[in-house]
């Protein structure tokens, strides 16, 4: 489409720009044939060029008529010259922004010093050409008068020509596109929508539009997250001085790894910035796959460092400010929290072998999680070695599908996924997300390998549990595939080998 538009604007301008040249080399064959067939009929008779015998020039009238063809010929002339200068020009003005377009990050830029230089190369081909048909007129009056007439325009309107040259300089430099974000101090920071030659046009993150001349931008120091870059924030957090760094840097890092528009291209950096009074204080440096969401990340990653720390009985340090008095609804203590735990697994199908002791045994070594809405609780391919029932709220449960990640099932409170990573130790067959703010019971290998341990018989029980277990969602194919990678005549095997049961 772009080759042919380019011939037919080739095409078009070598056949103007031939057939005025034509009209061009035939004009003193026109004068001649007018001087000598039409105006000698009416007493006019030219001895050279558009000069009149002394007998035609002693009639008034006939110097008044060929002075006035003169300057007609001399002006059509002048205008077929500058129709072909235009042309050339309008044709290569149009190569160099073709080329332009596809390799600079702003054609309007070229644009606009097309435009500029094409205005310069006209005007000094005019006065060339002026020159060749009046070179009796001195130019130099001419230029005088209009270095005056400048001086006075451009006083008029310097602001204009502040707000054009400085976008030239800008323009030329390319400090900014179209996409990126900007802050300009005391001015905001926002999305650049637009660039012309007046100013820029940026919209804020309040979606309020400011516009900003120029010549005003170009005094200002301007701060230039690019969107074709890979731009970096940092979040700040703090923790007790009895909370492991370690454990920290581990628990925070994936909290923020997998949440939305944290690039994968970079590991996100957790580290020590302050040792403050009353607590160790944290950073957290990250990249972003769209910087124009970066408000909105930040805010995200906040939450996830929150939700994490609830997970691992972590908390925020506060500053001590008074001490007041006020009543308090008090803890459960760890009987009641294992009871209400103890009733969650006896729902579980596959613990129904269990007596009420071993249950028990099972729900002291539990733990309860909870999880942010969009939040990962397993990806695919993780390694195993734990299962979860969903105690509020509810998940579900995705697998890839071209380029897409499906949802083949939905859980709600008391469901249970993942049995077959803690029996068999099998990785992760789907991913499952939370929902909504959601709370789970994790059940893990530490704490049922005893149980087994002490009763051998169970495992011949709960193999058997898994085999006779029934999907009860015919949509559940993610759960159905993570419940049959392990052939069921084989159950009873890999339970005794991961557990390393004789």
């Amino acid at each position: 489409m772009a080759a042919s538009e380019l011939q037919k604007k080739g095409i078009f301008t070598v056949i103007f720009v031939g057939l005025t040249g034509l009209v061009i080399s035939l004009l003193p064959f026109l004068v001649r044939w007018l001087q000598t067939e039409v105006l000698s009929q009416f007493g006019m008779v030219f001895q050279k060029g558009w000069e009149l015998t002394p007998e035609s020039a002693a009639i008034g009238m006939n110097t008044a008529y060929a002075g006035a063809l003169d300057s007609a010929f001399r002006i059509l002339a002048i205008l077929l010259w500058m129709a072909i200068v235009i042309a050339i020009v309008r044709l290569t003005a149009y190569l160099l922004l073709r080329a332009v377009y596809h390799s600079s990050k702003q054609p309007e830029v070229s644009t606009l010093l097309t435009t500029v230089s094409s205005i310069v190369v006209y005007i000094f081909a005019f006065f060339l050409i002026f020159q060749t048909q009046y070179p009796g007129i001195p130019l130099t009056g001419l230029f005088t008068g209009s270095t005056i007439l400048g001086i006075v325009v451009g006083l008029a309107i310097q602001d204009t020509l502040g707000n054009l040259f400085a976008g030239i300089a800008m323009h030329t430099d390319q400090l900014f596109q179209v996409g990126d974000v900007v802050s300009i101090p005391n001015r905001g920071t926002g999305v650049v929508e637009s660039v012309s030659w007046r100013g820029v046009r940026i919209r804020t993150f309040q979606n309020k539009l400011v516009i900003i001349s120029n010549s005003v931008l170009g005094k200002e120091s301007i701060e230039v997250a690019p969107k074709d870059n890979l731009n970096a924030r940092i979040v700040f957090f703090s923790t007790h001085y009895t909370d492991s760094p370690a454990n920290t840097i581990h628990v925070v890092r994936e909290a923020v790894r997998k949440a939305e528009n944290v690039s994968q291209k970079k590991s996100p950096v957790v580290r020590i910035r302050n040792l403050g009074d009353s607590s160790i204080e944290w950073e957290v440096k990250y990249w972003l796959d769209d910087y124009t969401m970066h408000n909105d990340t930040d805010a995200l990653l906040r939450e996830r460092i929150w939700y994490a720390f609830q997970r691992e009985k972590m908390s925020f340090p506060s500053p001590v400010r008074a001490l007041h008095r006020h009543e308090t609804t008090p803890e459960l203590g760890v009987e009641a929290r294992t009871n209400i735990k103890m009733e969650i697994l006896k729902h579980v199908p596959i613990f129904d072998p269990l007596s009420d002791e071993e249950i028990e045994q099972l729900a002291s070594g539990s733990k309860r999680r909870v999880y942010a809405p969009n939040e990962a609780i397993v990806h695919k391919g993780q390694e195993g070695g734990s299962m979860f029932v969903v105690t509020r709220g509810h998940v579900k449960v995705q697998i890839p599908e071209k380029g897409y990640q499906k949802t083949v099932n939905e859980l709600h409170e008391n469901d249970f996924f993942g049995e077959m990573s803690l029996l068999t130790g099998e990785p992760r067959s789907a991913n499952v997300i939370a929902i909504e703010e959601t709370e789970v019971l994790q059940i893990r290998k530490i704490g049922l390998k005893p149980i087994l341990e002490n009763n051998p018989r169970l495992v011949q029980l709960i193999s058997e549990s898994i085999e006779e277990r029934k999907v009860l969602l015919t949509a559940a194919a993610a759960v159905e595939e993570e419940e049959t990678d392990t052939p069921r005549k084989g159950v009873l095997k890999s339970i005794k080998k991961f557990f390393s049961l004789k």
